[in-house]
């Protein structure tokens, strides 16, 4: 069932690169989930995670948070890293007052863990994400993936874009900002 999941990906990231002669898509396997909202995987950046968030334009309130965080220097290291990274309109459907409060120097402990929560170590392109039930975040405690059809949430969370390649890791774009039990 794996190398027909594989396969089915594959033709998807050949028909995407072919173009002219339209292929008929096969259907959406928990592989091709995650792949059919996103381009096929770009070429070696040479941007780091940081620098790839910044020039999307849409994870403003992220970068912010990043730095408030002091996690710059980390997420621009070596890596690799693989960001489930909420954007600005995830940020704004939080309860009135929480970045903010996030933000203050005395909650910046907090802020790490949630911040962390977004992050597994290694490089997970969107077949790996889709393969696994649970991972473990850099915070300590584990993602749950589920994939229903078309549909992949990671805690909850729909993952709206994939595989945005960055030079030490990958990112996968939540509609929603993931916080840590407890």
């Amino acid at each position: 069932m794996k190398t027909v999941s594989q396969l089915a990906f594959i033709l998807l990231l050949s028909a995407a690169a072919c173009g002219g002669e339209k292929a008929q898509e096969p259907p959406a396997t928990p592989d091709s989930a995650m792949a059919e909202s996103s381009p096929p995987p770009a070429a070696e950046s040479t941007s780091n995670i940081l620098q790839t968030a910044a020039a999307a334009g849409s994870f403003s309130t992220l970068s912010a948070a990043i730095k408030a965080a002091g996690l710059e220097e980390t997420l621009s290291g070596p890596g690799p890293f693989t960001v489930f990274a909420p954007t600005d309109d995830a940020f704004a459907k939080l309860p009135a007052g929480t970045v903010d409060n996030l933000l203050k120097p005395e909650n910046k402990a907090k802020l790490v863990a949630v911040l962390t929560y977004h992050v597994v170590p290694g490089n997970m392109m969107a077949k790996d994400v889709v393969a696994s039930t649970k991972l473990k975040s850099v915070q300590g405690q584990d993602l749950s993936v589920v994939v229903q059809g078309s549909n992949v949430t990671v805690d909850g969370a729909k993952v709206v874009k994939t595989d945005i390649a960055a030079s030490n890791g990958v990112i996968h774009v939540l509609d929603t900002v993931l916080m840590p039990k407890g």
